[in-house]
């Protein structure tokens, strides 16, 4: 037999026994932090924010006040911060790509008071994920040295801070491209 496919064997056998070991509670965390199938999507995060990021932030800026917005988004955060935590811990890694919270997120706070056109959006949406995935500083310090819920939150608080602050420049100064 192939030695790789008999430890892709054991690694999902593995997976399996650890799977039946978790609680309801584990499996639902598990389930509500991974968005469903979304977290074991490759590329994980950005499709976490193409499928459910774009979407609940129109809703979110189509329907609710500026300071509905920010209490949704800081909320969200928060229990973000814990999601994050406790699935970690569950899963036994850090910062787990499964975890999608933290991806929309930053995507909320990217977002923050800009009109939702199609144009902006998409331009919001690739510029965030870049900024996240290169991870500038100091996002970069803080994802090399807190490894529990709060850093993996922080660093794309972070990358959407940056993101704020180039969209609403390039709102300001090209128009055009926000519609």
């Amino acid at each position: 037999m192939n030695p790789v496919n008999n430890n892709n064997k054991n690694q999902d056998e593995m997976n399996a026994s650890t799977d039946k070991q978790r609680s309801s509670a584990q499996s639902a965390l598990l389930l509500i932090g991974s968005l469903g199938p979304l977290g074991y999507a490759p590329a994980s995060g950005t499709v976490a924010v193409a499928v459910a990021g774009i979407p609940l932030y129109w809703l979110m800026a189509t329907y609710l006040t500026t300071a509905q917005y920010v209490v949704v988004t800081v909320v969200f955060s928060l229990l973000a911060m814990l999601v994050h935590h406790a699935g970690d811990r569950i899963l036994g890694e850090s910062d787990s790509r499964k975890l999608v919270w933290d991806e929309l997120v930053g995507f909320f706070i990217a977002m923050f008071l800009i009109h939702p056109t199609w144009q902006i959006i998409t331009i919001g949406f690739f510029l965030e994920r870049f900024i996240d995935i290169v991870k500038v500083p100091p996002a970069n310090i803080v994802d090399s040295k807190m490894h529990n819920g709060i850093g993996v939150v922080l660093d794309d608080v972070i990358a959407g801070l940056y993101t704020l602050g180039i969209l609403h420049l390039i709102v300001y100064f090209v128009p055009a491209w926000g519609i």
